[in-house]
Order: structure tokens, then sequence, then C-alpha cells
């Protein structure tokens, strides 16, 4: 099973916090360090020092990395126009030596998009934008060196762009989609996801969405196996009860709630938690959101404790 460190840098984080987070991911082992996509705080947290960009923030830590995968969970689509997203993705990826992996969705926390006045369109017009997107950024990825990359839609429109710089991976980085949606989710992560993922569901839930992707990929001709399962969870780990609900306590969270909606407790729990979602679901990607990155020990412990005890 693969385990990947997942943070939520909105809720107060430098650059230099996420830097030694993602130091320490790779020191100890994981797969890979994401981050989300956010402008604006969410809930009681400061928000202190203030919102780092996604991709800036990833751009850093390619160089500053040798080994895991960096992405983000997820890139919102109404925040960058598609043409430029992929220019700053290809470069990135080159910067990692094809590191990269780029979640995509279409957008949804509305106060940060009004603290910062950004368009949120109504939903259906939202998902029209996000199709585009996910055709364009893939096709001027995919188009030939050589060749020019053509688009007319409702919302994007392109003129033989010419389809530069190509990222370091071909034809592409892999493309990550989630959400719960019941039609045009599956639909799009049909055509165009390498992984889906669902993040904070329960297992019944995952699975129920899923068979949705692998109706829909089938539907169009796709083998499903080709679409990679993974789910994103909470992580809170202690070696002992008292060290459990410290953690807990450090993020706002009580110990018994995380424990039922989390993979929470002590690394025993979270090792039986895992054995569940890959015996149940298929699952054998986990991307552990973790909350208080001034906590280098819990990162420690989990790759200690919990990874090395993973088949």
């Amino acid at each position: 099973m693969e385990l990947r460190i997942f943070t939520e840098p909105q809720q107060g984080a430098s650059y230099d916090d996420l830097l030694r987070v993602a130091k320490a991911t790779e020191d100890a082992g994981f797969d890979a360090f994401f981050r989300s996509d956010h402008y604006l705080k969410m809930g009681s947290a400061s928000g202190e020092p203030g919102p780092t960009d996604a991709w800036i923030t990833l751009a850093g830590l390619a160089r500053e990395t040798s080994r895991i995968r960096l992405g983000t969970l997820v890139t919102a689509a109404t925040f960058r126009h598609p043409s430029a997203l992929a220019i700053s993705v290809a470069q990135v990826d080159q910067m990692s030596g094809g590191r990269v992996e780029f979640g995509l969705g279409a957008g949804w926390f509305a106060d940060e998009h009004t603290a910062y006045g950004i368009p949120l369109p109504e939903i259906k017009e939202r998902f029209d934008r996000y199709g585009e997107q996910l055709a364009i950024v893939t096709g001027l990825w995919e188009t030939p060196e050589g060749q020019t990359f053509s688009y007319e839609g409702q919302y994007y429109t392109l003129s033989a762009a010419p389809a530069l710089p190509k990222p370091a991976q071909r034809p592409r980085p892999p493309v990550i989609i989630g959400g719960t949606g019941k039609k045009r989710t599956p639909a799009l992560a049909a055509r165009y996801a390498d992984e889906f993922n669902l993040p904070f569901a329960d297992i019944d839930t995952f699975v129920t969405q899923y068979q949705r992707v692998s109706a829909a990929a089938t539907e169009i001709g796709r083998d499903p196996a080709e679409i990679v399962p993974s789910v994103a969870q909470v992580a809170v780990v202690g070696r002992d009860d008292a060290e459990f609900t410290r953690r807990a306590a450090a993020i706002g969270r009580e110990p018994d709630e995380l424990r039922r909606n989390g993979l929470a407790g002590s690394p025993a729990e979270v090792v039986d938690k895992l054995g569940q979602w890959q015996d149940k679901a298929g699952v054998n990607r986990v991307y552990l959101q973790v909350l208080d990155l001034s906590d280098l020990d819990h990162v420690e412990l989990i790759a200690a404790e919990v990874m090395a005890k993973l088949s």
C-alpha cells in the first residue's frame, strides 16, 4: 500500500513550514507529498501567515526534493486559465524530473472566491468549464512536438497554440479526479483520470462511487483497471492514548469522532483500518491528511509504526 502525506496549508503555513514537512516526508520513505489548493482558511484556524500558492510551492519543492511525487488535491479550475495552468504544471514537472501528479477539481469553496474576487459560477457552468479545462490541459500536453493545438468550446478557444513547454512525463503527468457527483464526475474521470480519489468518505460510499466510475469507463470502451482508486483520510496517530488525545486536541477534533471518521488511534488501529480499505474497497493508495504541520514526530511515527507494517 502506498501512503502519501497530504497537507492543508491554507489553515496556516509558510513555504518553509511546507518544505520541512516535505523533506520529512521524503526522509521517512513516504511515496508522495501533496497539498490543497485554497486561498482562505476554513473553520476556526487563524490562517496566518496567509495562503501559499499551490504551484509556486510545488515548484520550490521540486528543486528541494529528489524522490517523492508532488501534486495537488486538488487544483481549483476556477483559479487559473487552463492554458496558463498547463504551462505552469509542465514546467514544475520538468523542474522535478517528472514527479508531478495533477489533481484538478471544479472549485467549490465560495468564501475564498468572494474574499479574493474570483468568480464562482453556478454548478452547471462550473462543471462545463471544468470539462473544457481538462480537455485543454491534457490536449496541450499530449500534442506532439512540432504540432499545434486548437480548441473551440463554449468558454475557451485556443487557436494554433504551440503546446509548449512539454512536461517531463510523456504523454503527460497523471491526472487525478475525484468527487461524489453521480453522473458528470464519473464521466469525466472515465475519460481523463489516471486516478480517482474520494476524500473523507466511508468505505461503502467509496465503493459505490468507484463502481460508477468503472461503469462510465466501460461504457466508453476503457478498462476501469487503468484508473487507480485512492482515498484521503485525516490521520491522527499516537503511541498511547495520551499522545493520541493530545494530537486530536491540537487540530480541534474529538478522539472518538476521529476514530469513526478517519485513520486515527494507535498504530495498530490505523494498520487495521488501512487493511479494511485494502480488503473491502481494493484501495492501495491512501492520502494521509496531516493538519499539524509543526509535528514532524507524527510523520515519523506513522512511517515507523504504520507504513512499515503494511504489505
